[in-house]
């Protein structure tokens, strides 16, 4: 006899925000949404507090600007009062909305979504999709979170059987690819490169506009690297961490081993603009594969391809573990199309890469020295 697996249970939300119209919008987009039971709203942080400890909800959809108790002191007093509850921040897509998001989920929000305008049959509409989508990516976590409590999962994949990853051959440019979790992962891993790192670092994070050109400037003050957001035409250099800006695409051409960045507005590829799987294609061209893809927390298949093409051209892929993904989407779909070559903890991607880097150039600069030594002995004979 066939059994299948209970449904999960709802997930309890409670949403907050001052606005009554919005709490009105949500609560009717959240109606029209399977798996979701709302157990109250809020109007402030303070109210919200009190309510989490007595309705135990498992996210909250959270407004950044609120009287009393704003959506960055909620967070941290949830965090003081060490609540299990996970936000979701609801902002505005502006630039100081892109700055206090960013100190969210620093501050361990789950996610976020963009305050849509418009008029409320639109803004219920685009609040359902939006939501519908952190919720199921926050499933997801729930899902893999009880899983690890089972097993103890190794640190290294097996290594895929496609590929040519020759030893040799050295690493000109590293990829990383993120979306859901992926601010605070990044905030972790940028700064741990020293100031004399050899190849440039692209990274690719799927945000909106302006959210990714204060992630730079935050990242800037923060890293030992100068990083900047890509602009069009945009030299790609050694030592330098660029971030690739949202809505844009970000391809590359190369003259003379000069490598240049190059803005382009073609369709989104996995719903995603800026995607992984666009600026890696890019990459492998313009380095003939001698590349490194790192793929980090999000939700999605994005990156899977690109890095399937960077396997075929004999470069390397690392992913970030399921332990320390807030969502193991992305680096899940490379590590079960066999594409993986290591599977890191977060705290381990840093020294992961800066080894794998350094190992190359040194592999190769022993190559290049070999083969002059011998063509000059066979000169003398």
């Amino acid at each position: 006899m066939n059994q299948t697996e209970p449904d999960p249970p709802d997930l309890r939300i409670l949403i907050v925000d001052d606005s009554a119209l919005y709490r009105q919008a949500i609560t009717a987009a959240l109606r029209e949404v399977d798996g979701v039971q709302i157990v109250g709203t809020a109007k402030d942080g303070q109210e919200a507090i009190e309510k989490i400890e007595l309705l135990k909800p498992d996210l909250l959809t959270l407004d950044v600007e609120m009287p009393i108790m704003n959506g960055i002191e909620t967070l941290r007093e949830m965090n003081r009062l060490r609540l299990s509850a996970r936000a979701i921040m609801v902002s505005s897509l502006t630039e100081a909305g892109a700055k206090v998001t960013l100190d969210a989920l620093y501050e361990g929000a789950f996610d976020f979504i963009a305050k849509p305008s418009g008029g409320l049959f639109e803004t219920r509409a685009i609040l359902q999709v939006a939501l519908a989508e952190k919720f199921d990516a926050f499933r997801s976590h729930q899902s893999t979170a009880g899983v690890l409590k089972k097993i103890a999962r190794s640190s290294i994949a097996q290594p895929s059987s496609g590929g040519g990853n020759d030893a040799d051959q050295p690493c000109r440019m590293v990829v990383i690819g993120t979306s859901t979790g992926g601010p605070k992962a990044l905030r972790f891993v940028l700064p741990r490169f020293d100031a004399d790192f050899p190849v440039p670092i692209v990274v690719v994070q799927h945000m909106p506009p302006d959210y990714t050109g204060m992630m730079a400037r935050r990242m800037n003050e923060e890293c030992n690297l100068p990083v900047v957001e890509v602009a069009e035409r945009q030299a790609i250099l050694p030592g330098t961490i660029y971030i690739a800006p949202g809505g844009k695409h970000l391809q590359f051409t190369s003259t003379a081993g000069a490598i240049t960045g190059h803005l382009t507005d073609d369709p989104p590829e996995n719903s995603c603009r800026p995607a992984v799987d666009y600026t890696l294609r890019s990459a492998v061209d313009v380095t003939d594969g001698q590349a490194l893809a790192v793929i980090m927390t999000g939700m999605g298949k994005d990156g899977m391809l690109g890095c399937q093409r960077l396997k075929d051209c004999g470069g390397t892929v690392y992913t970030q573990d399921a332990e320390s993904s807030a969502v193991y989407g992305m680096p899940k779909s490379v590590v079960d199309a066999g594409l993986s070559d290591r599977e890191l903890p977060l705290g381990k991607i840093a020294a992961a890469v800066t080894r794998h880097v350094y190992r190359r150039q040194a592999a190769n600069r022993s190559t290049k020295t070999g083969g002059t030594r011998k063509s000059e002995q066979e000169n003398q004979l």
